[in-house]
């Protein structure tokens, strides 16, 4: 026997590498090179770690060959692993310095011991076959949809048996409130593969909005066929969810499309989402309109655009307030979700007594800045004057076309704006004096002077102080936080700048200008990465809306 100690015959070795290769779906010449691992590892406990020894098993054959190598050098250095020139050329005449010569060793018998280590060897190269096989065989299914079995499950974390592989979907990407059992079949979204020490880890999810998506996509043709678009989703998973979808064939209704003949379509996706309510909502390229689809079936009135600071406020009747909001918020934070837009929703009353406080407020402030009487403040209010600088920068005419003023009287309004300016700038002057703030950072672009006394009661004094400020130190940010049971109210911290209303694209400019000015870099170092930048966002958005 060629192998005594590993196998009966040689037709035995082949017929183990065979079998192992068809039940771990690897290629057969893995499980015959994981065995010659195995057999080197054990020649080499056997005659020696310090002796590079190789074993060749013949594919056909099953003979496995030992052999020692040794390199032909000039000098010795290392008797295990090198031969002389001389001593090569009484076994190979035609040896040369640099050459290797094989030295067949005689067959190796194994005891428990190296039995046994012979077999992790195979049992750990075999598993490692098995895990990159998993890995190049899911890596590239990232966004399907897939079908398993529940094998386990641990800690509200289900294991699910793919037929070749294990996905786990880990209880925070379960529906709420969902049981599943030993052996139950489920269908999840891979949202990720990723290579670990432990083999491949396939993520999947039945909570995120890509799960609905795909299957609306399986059960209508019209959006498989790309007829019909799903241009965004909000969840709330195992409650409700809306979606955003699009016709790009006018004689299809793309809602009606999505809910099939009686409904039947999107109670399938209803069905396999554990009763979750879908609200089907035609997209609207107009963000108020599309708005309002999304607040469905609440009524809405009135709606006001922000698209600075991309918040909406909707007007609805009062006895629509309930349904707009929804249960716990519900409907107006899917709508946000769904639509990208901060939604504020007021009742007809409550935006009545906010315009008549704000009418009530710029009254008052042109009455005391411009030593007017009420109703020549009223009557500048009501044709839209809401600030002293609209007053003293304005086109005069314009004040003097107001029904009861003439020319005179604009004049003479327009010229106690400016006086009033002139004097709260002059205010402001001696204020950024007085608490130290540098001339010279009244040079960048877009700084006024009361922005330099708000940065100067911050301890921002100088343009190398300004230029070393964050984005959001200078205009503030929204802390969301989340509590267990529900969303907890956003908590805004003021930045230093904050009631300027000076957008976040604004005060990076600013601040690049800043390190500009004071010598950190230099203006055409800028200037590429900000075209890229723009050219990345203009890419991003005709992704977006492809």
């Amino acid at each position: 026997m060629a192998m005594a100690g590993i196998s009966a015959n040689r037709l035995e070795l082949l017929q183990i590498a065979d079998a192992v290769a068809r039940e771990k779906t690897i290629d057969k010449k893995i499980v015959i090179e994981a065995m010659e691992d195995a057999i080197q590892k054990a020649a080499k406990s056997r005659y020696g770690a310090e002796n590079d020894i190789r074993c060749e098993i013949d594919p056909k054959t099953g003979e496995a060959k030992l052999t020692r190598v040794l390199a032909v050098v000039d000098e010795v250095e290392n008797d295990a692993t090198q031969i002389t020139v001389e001593d090569a050329k009484k076994r190979n005449p035609d040896a040369k310095a640099g050459d290797m010569i094989a030295e067949t060793l005689p067959p190796l018998e194994f005891g428990r011991v190296a039995a046994q280590n012979a077999k992790q060897v195979i049992v750990q190269k075999v598993r490692e076959a098995e895990r990159d096989r998993q890995f190049s065989e899911f890596k590239d299914r990232t966004g399907d949809v897939i079908n398993g079995t529940v094998k386990r499950v641990e800690y509200g974390n289900v294991i699910v048996d793919l037929g070749r592989a294990e996905g786990i979907i880990r209880r925070d990407e379960m529906i709420p409130r969902e049981n599943v059992r030993l052996g139950d079949r489920i269908r999840a979204y891979i949202y990720e593969v990723r290579r670990e020490q432990r083999g491949p880890q396939i993520f999947l999810t039945r909570a995120r909005p890509e799960f609905m998506s795909m299957l609306f996509r399986a059960e209508v043709p019209e959006i498989y066929d790309g007829v019909v678009e799903i241009k965004s989703v909000a969840r709330d998973p195992g409650s409700r969810a809306k979606i955003a979808v699009i016709s790009k064939d006018s004689s299809i209704d793309p809602v009606g499309a999505c809910v099939g003949m009686r409904g039947a379509r999107v109670q399938a996706v209803v069905n396999e989402l554990q009763g979750e309510k879908v609200d089907i909502i035609q997209w609207n390229p107009d963000a108020a309109s599309f708005i309002v689809n999304a607040l469905a079936p609440a009524e809405v009135t009135k709606v006001v655009l922000d698209e600075d600071s991309n918040r909406i406020e909707v007007v609805v009747p009062e006895a629509q307030l309930s349904l707009a909001i929804g249960r716990r918020g519900q409907n107006v934070r899917l709508a946000s979700q769904l639509t990208g837009w901060d939604i504020d929703i007021l009742t007809e009353q409550e935006e009545s007594e906010r315009r008549q406080k704000e009418f009530s407020e710029r009254t008052q402030l042109l009455m005391d800045s411009l030593d007017v009487d009420e109703v020549i403040a009223q009557l500048l209010v009501t044709e839209g004057f809401a600030t002293i600088e609209e007053v003293a920068y304005v086109d005069i005419a314009e004040i003097a076309h107001i029904e009861g003023f003439d020319e005179n009287t604009a004049e003479q309004i327009q010229s106690r704006a400016r006086e009033y300016l002139e004097q709260q700038e002059a205010e402001r002057d001696a204020k950024r004096r007085e608490l130290g703030v540098a001339d010279e950072l009244a040079e960048i672009p877009g700084i006024t002077t009361a922005m330099m006394v708000a940065l100067g009661e911050n301890g921002v004094k100088t343009v190398e102080d300004f230029a070393d400020c964050a984005t959001d130190e200078l205009i503030g940010w929204t802390e969301r936080k989340k509590d267990k049971e529900k969303d907890s109210d956003a908590q805004r911290h003021k930045g230093f700048l904050d009631g300027f209303e000076l957008s976040r694209t604004d005060v990076e400019n600013m601040i690049m200008a800043a390190r500009v000015h004071a010598g950190w870099i230099k203006a055409e170092d800028i200037e590429k990465p900000a075209t890229d930048e723009t050219e990345a966002a203009e890419t991003g958005s005709a992704g977006a809306e492809g």
